[in-house]
């Protein structure tokens, strides 16, 4: 397989900064969205299997990565926002959208709301459940901390101390490429390169979208890792009730990394979504 190249960019958009991977091949786009914590970089397995025969795009969402940390409520309406105005930045008027986790949320969120934009979405081990009310009670989003890492004695003095700790922290090996992918060296020593207040607001002020889900009309691709951790059952049967046009699939790895766990199978599965459009 030709290896696909990659080029990286940033997006001047109205309220941020946005860094993107864009493969800038020909064929129909798909956008990538990465879960909390993440980067475009989780993605790069996804770009090489299909960059010759589609378009690849996956932008570092707000608070992560190389594009800006505003401090805001990090909901996925402020999220989906900035996708839309990174389409129109790059002149795209229909993709077919892929979210893992958080970027499920997100995808959800654009797929329901501006359904012009959306072919068809992929919604990666993310639940439509939380909070049915919008959190109200007055916070200072500027002391909001990652519940996560808060504890964590960042920064590392180096990269073997940051190396032994997260391998230490992470519960997989996919997750712990999936923290060194946002390692970075400063001045001060080795940090994370997403925000702690964007990572506990994005928690704080998250909510229930299950509403949303009956006004998704285009194909959706739902699939979560064996077990039930992040959806349980009883909430993967009701979103596959309430979206019209749905392919489901429970994967046999109990990786939450649903596209890293096993590339076979979800290929296969993603393959058949594809189709399908």
């Amino acid at each position: 397989m030709k290896k696909i190249k990659i080029y990286r960019s940033i997006a001047k958009l109205k309220r941020i900064d946005m860094f993107y991977f864009d493969t800038k091949t020909e064929g129909p786009p798909i956008l990538c969205l990465h879960g909390r914590r993440g980067r475009a970089e989780t993605w790069f397995d996804f770009i090489q299997h299909y960059g010759e025969q589609y378009r690849i795009i996956a932008p570092d969402q707000r608070g992560h990565g190389l594009s800006s940390k505003p401090i805001s409520k990090y909901t996925a309406e402020e999220m989906a926002e900035d996708i839309i105005q990174l389409l129109d930045f790059l002149k795209i008027d229909s993709i077919i959208l892929v979210g893992h986790s958080m970027g499920g949320a997100v995808a959800g969120y654009l797929a329901a709301v501006y359904p012009e934009y959306v072919k068809a979405v992929a919604i990666l081990d993310k639940s439509a459940s939380g909070p049915v009310e919008p959190n109200k009670v007055m916070i200072d989003k500027s002391q909001l901390r990652d519940p996560l890492t808060k504890n964590w004695p960042l920064p590392f003095a180096t990269r073997n101390e940051a190396m032994n700790f997260i391998r230490k922290a992470a519960d997989s090996n996919l997750e712990y490429q999936y923290f060194m992918n946002s390692l970075v060296e400063t001045v001060e020593g080795y940090q994370m390169m997403f925000s702690s207040q964007a990572m506990a607001a994005n928690m704080a002020y998250y909510e229930n979208w299950f509403h949303l889900l009956p006004s998704i009309q285009c194909l959706v691709l739902l699939i979560r890792a064996k077990g039930n951790q992040t959806i349980s059952d009883e909430d993967f049967i009701s979103m596959q009730s309430l979206i019209p046009n749905c392919i489901a699939h429970e994967m046999s790895h109990p990786d939450h990394n649903v596209h890293l766990s096993n590339k076979e199978e979800f290929y296969e599965w993603f393959d058949m979504f594809l189709k399908g459009i």
